[in-house]
């Protein structure tokens, strides 16, 4: 295995917007003196590589960047299935690497064993939404944050030295860590369920709380997160709310409010519920355990089990980067509500039912089954946001607010089964069986993978292309090779 390096690596199934993130981030490293390699990992098909991939070579930067699109991710999955020699397991290592939240991600999890990974979303950038008076935190306060109207003062952009923060605690002991950290069980967020990361409501002020518990110091911090500003991290149903308080926003999807962080200070934690995998970094120099290959947003639930082994921790670091919500190829909201309360079950019901940790894997007992107060309860929630739609309706005096929310409420009751019990029990079972069973043999698998992957690496790199893009010598005017 070649010496330890620290990767970054964009995510993404917009190639369209990616350049950008590129050149910000190739802007923040340069500013800080690193070099790091850049490796976008792209979910795009065929049809839009063509037609994207040219505005990736058409970007400016110091370093170089590499790319894994579908024709490079076609020879790893072609490589592994020869390495196994078993058709039979093709479309277990297929599902595990499929275009997906968790399968894109499990292409950075390979591409960069045996070294440290940072990984930031392709809607993410590496400066952060600071208040200009800042408040003290008290003592069990990590971060603090509120909600200010788009074009509101009072706050100001402010970069970080992003993979120094993160180098400062990767990989090492907790005694290693700088001593600016706080130490602890872990954070509770005022505004979220401890464990399923599940909003209690809809509020303009929230705080990171430190609840006490030792650490041991030989304990090894194998991921960590920077905080977050920008869109709030909250659940779409909340973001209904903000749309349906604003009596002058229009379209559900446009995002009128922004999180501002007031204070904040770096912590390590033994456990993380409040993983955002979208701002992290990982110690994957022994190898980690797969995301869930899901379309549905809670892939990296399975890091927030995991890392409560003993002499495991995780770290918010002493930076923060931004979040502007992207809406393009991005879902409609109402998709986004019934995808996430079928994520908050599955969280529930693999939670209670873990029975093994180890390095590479999770094990559970959870095998699909949806009873019918599970499918209940869901519906009786969205049925009583439905009910505040249409009567939000009915109160507008805007004609066109009227009739989005007369659209809104009606796609939401299409894509609920019309709130029909049987029909909605029924299909929510079988999406949940065939999530529950993709993740079992995924689980399975991995650990050999992972080894077949880690051989190969220290003979030759996997699949990756460099961008033919035009490189700078140095970004002091722009100067280019």
């Amino acid at each position: 295995m070649k010496p330890k390096e620290t990767f970054f690596v964009i995510p993404t199934y917009r190639l369209r917007d990616v350049a950008e993130t590129i050149e910000e981030y190739d802007r923040n490293f340069w500013a800080n003196g690193h070099s790091p390699k850049i490796i976008i990992f792209d979910d795009s098909s065929l049809v839009n590589y063509e037609k994207y991939y040219p505005l990736l070579e058409q970007t400016k930067t110091v370093n170089d960047i590499f790319y894994v699109g579908p024709r490079e991710k076609e020879q790893f999955i072609t490589l592994l299935s020869d390495r196994l020699r078993d058709k039979k397991l093709d479309s277990l290592v297929r599902n595990l690497f499929r275009p997906s939240y968790g399968g894109n991600r499990n292409f950075t999890l390979m591409y960069t064993l045996g070294h440290l990974m940072v990984s930031s979303d392709d809607d993410m950038r590496p400066d952060a939404l600071i208040e200009t008076s800042p408040e003290s935190l008290t003592s069990d306060e990590i971060c603090r944050g509120k909600l200010f109207r788009k074009g509101e003062s009072g706050y100001v952009h402010r970069s970080f030295d992003l993979l120094t923060a993160f180098e400062d605690v990767l990989g090492k002991k907790v005694s290693q860590i700088p001593e600016n950290y706080e130490i602890g069980e872990l954070v509770v967020d005022s505004t979220m369920d401890l464990e399923t990361n599940t909003t209690k409501g809809y509020f303009r002020e929230s705080s990171l709380l430190l609840r006490s518990g030792h650490i041991s110091e030989d304990a090894i911090v194998k991921m960590a997160q920077t905080f977050r500003t920008g869109t709030n991290d909250i659940d779409t149903l909340d973001f209904v709310q903000m749309y349906l308080n604003n009596d002058s926003q229009i379209n559900p999807d446009d995002l009128n409010e922004l999180y501002v962080l007031v204070n904040f200070r770096p912590v390590v934690t033994n456990k993380n519920w409040r993983m955002d995998c979208g701002v992290a970094g990982y110690d994957n120099r022994l190898g980690l355990p797969p995301f869930f290959p899901t379309r549905l947003r809670f892939e990296d639930y399975i890091y927030r089990l995991w890392i409560q082994q003993e002499n495991i921790v995780a770290a918010h670091v002493d930076a923060v980067q931004n979040h502007n919500r992207n809406n393009y190829m991005r879902s409609p909201l109402v998709s986004e509500i019934f995808n996430e309360e079928i994520s908050n079950l599955l969280k529930r019901k693999i939670k209670d039912s873990l029975y093994h940790l180890d390095d590479l894997t999770i094990k559970f007992g959870y095998n699909g089954d949806v009873t019918l107060e599970d499918s209940e309860e869901i519906l009786q929630k969205i049925t009583t946001t439905h009910t505040e739609i249409v009567k939000a309706a009915q109160k507008a005096q805007d004609e066109d607010r009227k009739e989005s929310l007369q659209l809104f409420a009606a796609n939401l009751s299409r894509v609920f089964y019309g709130f029909e019990p049987d029909f909605f029990q029924q299909n929510v079972s079988r999406i949940v069986d065939d999530v529950v069973s993709q993740f079992h043999a995924a689980l399975e698998i991995w650990p050999t993978l992972v080894e077949i992957c880690y051989f190969q690496k220290d003979k030759q790199d996997l699949p990756q292309v460099r961008v033919n893009n035009q490189k700078l010598k140095t970004r002091n005017g722009a100067k280019s090779v």
